[in-house]
């Protein structure tokens, strides 16, 4: 009888197309999907083993033997973690984050359209923000490597770190961000403890910033969660605004979302904020 393991390896071979793995069509299918004999060469396998595998009288097959399935039947990160805890293996961490924004996350933050929308990946780097947060937190049109990233720019000054924008943390949010930000990137850093841009920049920031190095030698590690930011705008004025963090499934992207409660002062601050910076990109465009 198939384990859930053979069931799920079968599935996952009956979806794929000849075409979509390169293999030539030859002669009628039977059956839709790869052949065993197909994906056990493309694996480095026996088609003999393949064959016990899916009829569950194989169940314990080795890490480098699932590594080589999930490359042959193209699956990607969930269902890869998938095959090896079916395996009864732990899921080996990826060598680097997953960083792409889809077009669906794109279109939500442009539908978001006045609310300040940032999208930044595990080591903090902004990969996309729309045009209300350019307005109230800087523009990043033109920045570049660390200028982008938001952990570096909490910790480095602005004349060696890049672009500040006009809505400046109060003191007791910055310290509780420098604060998230270890956290985070110590979270981070233990779950994708291979990839090359993460170290990178925690290394980079415990030479460049004291407060950085001495918050790594304390703070433990947790991922940031909501979090209540208060800003001095300098038209504006002082607002607080309510900092939520959504992860897109599947991959190491967030979406960060500032807004403040309708019909308070906090909200008419936060729009004004927004309204005034559009203007001035505006003006600057033309």
């Amino acid at each position: 009888m198939p384990s859930d393991l053979g069931a799920q390896l079968r599935a996952w071979r009956d979806r794929l197309a000849p075409s979509d793995v390169g293999v030539p069509e030859v002669g009628r299918r039977r059956a839709p999907g790869l052949r065993r004999e197909e994906v056990a060469q493309r694996a480095g396998v026996s088609a003999d083993y393949l064959v016990r595998l899916e009829q569950g009288r194989a169940t314990h097959p080795s890490a480098q033997v699932v590594e080589a399935l999930a490359g042959a039947l193209v699956l990607g990160a969930e269902d890869r973690g998938r095959l090896y805890r079916l395996a009864g293996l732990a899921v080996p961490p990826p060598a680097r984050m997953g960083r792409e924004v889809t077009d669906s996350v794109r279109r939500l933050v442009q539908r978001l359209g006045d609310v300040p929308v940032s999208v930044v990946d595990a080591s903090w780097q902004t990969l996309l923000q729309n045009r209300a947060a350019d307005a109230v937190f800087g523009c990043l049109d033109g920045a570049v490597g660390r200028e982008r990233n938001r952990a570096w720019r909490t910790f480095v000054p602005v004349s060696t770190g890049g672009p500040e924008g006009p809505g400046r943390l109060v003191e007791e949010t910055q310290e509780a961000v420098e604060r998230d930000s270890v956290g985070d990137l110590r979270a981070a850093l233990l779950r994708l403890p291979d990839d090359p841009d993460l170290a990178s920049l925690v290394a980079d920031l415990r030479a460049t910033s004291p407060r950085f190095a001495e918050l790594w030698e304390t703070v433990p590690a947790r991922e940031r969660g909501a979090r209540r930011k208060t800003f001095d705008h300098p038209v504006v004025g002082r607002m607080t605004v309510d900092c939520d963090v959504m992860t897109v499934h599947g991959s190491d992207v967030q979406i960060v979302v500032f807004s403040a409660e309708p019909g308070t002062a906090d909200a008419e601050a936060l729009g004004k904020a927004v309204a005034l910076g559009l203007q001035e990109q505006a003006l600057r465009d033309d």
